[in-house]
């Protein structure tokens, strides 16, 4: 397995959320437990660029690089798990596994399903769902190499439960399947199944923020109303079981907001998951 470290925030290295990626990656109980399933772990860190680089610009230079690191490294037989500050990595991931025959579990509180006509907030993570769906800034999309639409109806999106009016109008008028709030786990179940029928192998998702505000404070964005941690370990469990996951990525952890320390320890305890179910094969 190898942890391919982004910590970046709007692309700008160890600010807000992606200081939690820097922390992840160095964390020695997350790395133990890791290599407890029996994985030989390495790791490295996508490294930026000038920070005078407009924003976008420069998230998209570093989706490009972590593509090719992705890229490289299931070449060589190794699992790619992503630790990144934002959602939007999830393009330099999805363009490093390539596109074909690919579906996506994406786990968060919020839909990150805007695109540019329709965005309020001007924040460019929250468009990264549908910049993977292939909606909005289609140039920008077209200079990442391997980076293809994912159908709609190749995407499952849980626990999402944050969403402003526009946001939940785009997100019914899709063909995305939402299993919202805290997860209906037969629902979900029913719905990985259905999503095997089409998908050989599939991108897994986590934002932190995924779970219930009670249960841990991944970020500022994190929300009451969502799964418990021990109901997202379980899904994670459905999705190894049922399906080939390709990669994964665990995203949007600030350590700023995780004064107990217990979003720490859940994104520790979902690497392992992760690391325990991608190792068995998935059921026919």
């Amino acid at each position: 397995m190898r942890l391919l470290c982004l910590p970046y925030h709007n692309g700008l290295r160890n600010v807000g959320m992606g200081r939690g990626a820097s922390k992840l990656v160095s964390d020695e109980a997350l790395r133990r437990g890791i290599e407890a399933q029996g994985w030989r772990l390495t790791s490295e860190e996508i490294q930026g660029i000038d920070e005078s680089v407009p924003e976008i610009a420069r998230v998209m230079e570093l989706d490009r690089r972590l593509s090719i690191r992705v890229r490289e490294a299931a070449e060589h037989g190794a699992f790619p798990l992503v630790l990144a500050g934002n959602c939007n990595s999830c393009l330099g991931t999805a363009a490093g596994i390539g596109a074909a025959g690919l579906g996506v579990i994406w786990f968060d509180a919020h839909a990150d399903f805007d695109d540019p006509d329709e965005n309020t907030s001007g924040f460019f993570d929250v468009m990264g769902l549908a910049m993977l769906t292939g909606r909005g800034w289609r140039g920008l999309r077209q200079t990442l190499p391997g980076l293809m639409p994912v159908a709609e109806r190749n995407v499952i999106l849980a626990a999402v439960r944050d969403l402003e009016p526009y946001q939940r109008k785009r997100l019914e008028r899709s063909a995305v399947l939402a299993v919202p709030d805290v997860i209906d786990v037969e629902r979900f179940d029913h719905a990985v199944q259905d999503l095997a029928t089409r998908a050989s192998r599939v991108y897994l998702h986590l934002d932190l923020d995924s779970i219930d505000i009670d249960d841990a404070k991944a970020n500022q964005y994190a929300a009451g109303g969502g799964p418990c941690l021990e109901r997202l370990e379980a899904c994670i469990r459905l999705v190894c079981r049922r399906l080939n996951v390709a990669a994964a990525s665990i995203t949007a952890y600030d350590p700023a907001f995780d004064e107990d320390g217990r979003a720490l320890a859940a994104a520790r305890r979902v690497a392992h998951e992760i690391a325990k179910g991608v190792r068995s094969e998935p059921m026919t």
